[in-house]
């Protein structure tokens, strides 16, 4: 009972756990993807539909990309998502990968994988993680998931 009231305070607060990597799929980054054409293409939707591009860096080794992609997928996220940006996954291997996009962006990865930078449709950086935000995705609930990104839109539509 005990473990029960403490699992549930956790949830309420916050802190629980989104998902355990173990359960989650271990592909969540097309490695064989160009991400400066999905990039291109992204900034042209964005400009067509007026949203923003959202670059999520992350990797298939990474526990945390992993349940981020997995958390970003249930429906309360999706839609949010949906709603306010053209998505585009970076695979960075292992710090290997397209840290040129990392670099032009202002090195979101710097501090931990996943790391998200938020583009207005003409390539401005609106929000960019500095300090490791999601690098402790896991840790997160989904509804800290849900709060972060919500937070995050709300501060790059006041910089657009």
């Amino acid at each position: 009972m005990k473990s029960l009231l403490l699992a549930a305070l956790l949830s309420l607060t916050g802190l629980a756990q989104a998902a355990d990597p173990a359960t989650v799929p271990a592909v969540a980054y097309d490695e064989s993807a160009n991400a400066k054409e999905d990039l291109k293409k992204a900034l042209v939707a964005a400009r067509a539909d007026q949203r923003k591009v959202l670059l999520v860096f992350g990797a298939n080794w990474c526990p945390d990309c992993r349940v981020l992609d997995q958390t970003l997928k249930s429906e309360r996220n999706a839609s949010l998502v949906a709603k306010e940006f053209a998505v585009v996954k970076v695979d960075i291997g292992r710090y290997d990968k397209n840290m040129d996009l990392s670099r032009a962006y202002g090195e979101p990865t710097k501090k931990g994988i996943p790391a998200v930078v938020v583009l207005s449709p003409d390539n401005e950086v609106l929000y960019a993680t500095k300090a490791g935000e999601l690098a402790n995705t896991r840790k997160m609930s989904e509804e800290g998931v849900y709060g972060f990104f919500r937070d995050m839109a709300a501060q790059a539509q006041a910089k657009k």
